[in-house]
């Protein structure tokens, strides 16, 4: 199974990511992973690996192109990986704010997402999708979300 989401997703994620001083080297793989397994163009593959490599941020990332169920998507996935490492810093705190005023998410919206990664995060062993598998953590989520086009 592949992540459905695009290139400016990805880029969003790496940008939480950055957004501590560091980009986990895993995590930066995970993306690039997942970017090759979505499918990604190789000019889209490059942009990926740069954001990996270079320092992102927020307002660097174009989220007009995303309809909402890859917004709502996006803000879950990157509450997930802000929390990864057990610490969510004021900076991962800023960039996450940020991030879901560019998504244009209503606070509820974000309460709910943020909500539907932490249970995913919170499964069991065996339940749980491994650390950095973006598409099985997306099946989760969506699963706990329900229908995110209907609100």
């Amino acid at each position: 199974m592949a992540l459905s989401l695009p290139k400016d997703a990805l880029l969003a994620l790496a940008a939480i990511g950055w957004s501590d001083g560091n980009l986990d080297p895993d995590e930066g793989r995970a993306l690039l992973r997942t970017a090759k397994e979505a499918g990604l163009d190789a000019e889209e593959l490059a942009e990926i690996e740069r954001a990996t490599r270079e320092k992102l941020t927020i307002p660097e990332v174009s989220t007009v192109t995303l309809g909402r169920k890859e917004r709502v998507l996006t803000y879950a996935l990157a509450t997930w990986l802000a929390r990864l490492d057990g610490v969510v810093t004021t900076e991962e705190r800023t960039s996450l704010t940020l991030l879901g005023d560019r998504l244009g998410l209503p606070d509820g919206v974000r309460t709910r997402a943020s909500a539907a990664a932490f249970e995913v995060a919170s499964l069991p062993a065996g339940d749980r999708p491994d650390r950095y598998d973006f598409a099985a953590l997306e099946a989760r989520i969506l699963a706990k979300l329900g229908d995110i086009e209907a609100e």
